[in-house]
């Protein structure tokens, strides 16, 4: 397996969009500005993304491909960010997920992330959005 790193402000590939849109139903346009992405001959299967600022990061996106579910990776692509952000001097994290996205809210659960809040109408089709928060080391 090799890992994959896109410098800050770098466009996504066109193989990055297509696991976007296979995972999230749409790619993002705007290129993330810290990437990290899991490949195996080529074929991309995970990634997260964040965007950094003083001593703290927003968690992006945290994609498998929906072949590769059920494998394990999404708890080691989360403790393989976590790690690598931490070295990066982070010490807080947080994110937003989807009232409805069961599944990522469980893993970031069994990760040991916290809610912290709640977005009314945060998406698009103006579903909540739930904020988790997370310490490092």
């Amino acid at each position: 397996m090799k890992v994959a790193r896109l410098g800050e402000g770098e466009s996504l590939p066109a193989w990055l969009r297509a696991l976007d849109a296979a995972v999230f139903g749409e790619a993002w346009s705007d290129p993330a500005p810290q990437e990290a992405v899991w490949m195996i001959e080529g074929a991309a299967f995970a990634r997260w993304s964040v965007l950094r600022l003083a001593g703290e990061a927003e968690l992006l996106r945290v994609a498998v491909d929906p072949k590769r579910r059920g494998e394990g990776l999404a708890k080691a692509l989360m403790a393989e960010a976590e790690a690598d952000l931490a070295r990066l001097g982070i010490h807080e994290l947080h994110l937003e997920v989807r009232v409805s996205n069961a599944a990522a809210r469980t893993l970031y659960a069994d990760c040991g992330w916290r809610e912290s809040g709640l977005r009314k109408g945060y998406y698009r089709d103006g579903e909540d959005a739930v904020l988790y928060a997370k310490r490092l080391g």
